[in-house]
């Protein structure tokens, strides 16, 4: 009886483990690109955003046969209709990948141009403000699995 209740325990230990640290290798790949691939001096990331991608991240992985540990995570930000490669994010190095992720990030448009633009009229520091990025909350995460099963079926009769 004490181990069923040990059990879930133990997994949902890990699973947090797991998502903290995807959270913290996606914070530091955002901080990287942010000078040198976005050029910018900051990313705004609406709250509980890396979360979600880190669960969701968390959840696509575990019918894999190496879990989170086979995956590729391709980290891109849309922004202005285009798509650019941020980073390349490997959770074990240690293991041959069995499956990639795209993660898409997407900058936010309206709502935040209209109060910078309000902003940058109405500031002594207007070079600072233009070069701030806003997140979107949305986001697109596609899996590509790079190996297929093989079910052996057949008659010998």
């Amino acid at each position: 009886m004490d181990r069923i209740s040990i059990e879930p325990n133990l997994s949902e230990a890990l699973s947090v483990v797991r998502t903290s640290h995807l959270k913290a290798m996606l914070e530091d790949c955002l901080f990287k690109a942010k000078r040198a691939k976005l050029q910018c001096s900051k990313v705004l990331v609406p709250r509980d955003l890396i979360t979600k991608v880190a669960q969701e991240v968390l959840r696509l992985s575990l019918n894999e046969p190496c879990g989170l540990r086979g995956c590729i995570l391709y980290v891109r930000m849309e922004s202005e209709n285009k798509v650019m490669n941020l980073d390349t994010l490997v959770y074990d190095t240690t293991v041959e990948p069995t499956f990639e992720l795209s993660l898409v990030l997407k900058q936010e448009r309206q709502t935040w141009e209209y109060f910078r633009d309000i902003l940058i009229n109405r500031t002594c520091f207007p070079n600072v403000l233009r070069s701030i990025l806003k997140l979107s909350s949305k986001f697109l995460l596609v899996k590509k699995r790079l190996y297929f099963s093989v079910v052996e079926t057949g008659n010998e009769d």
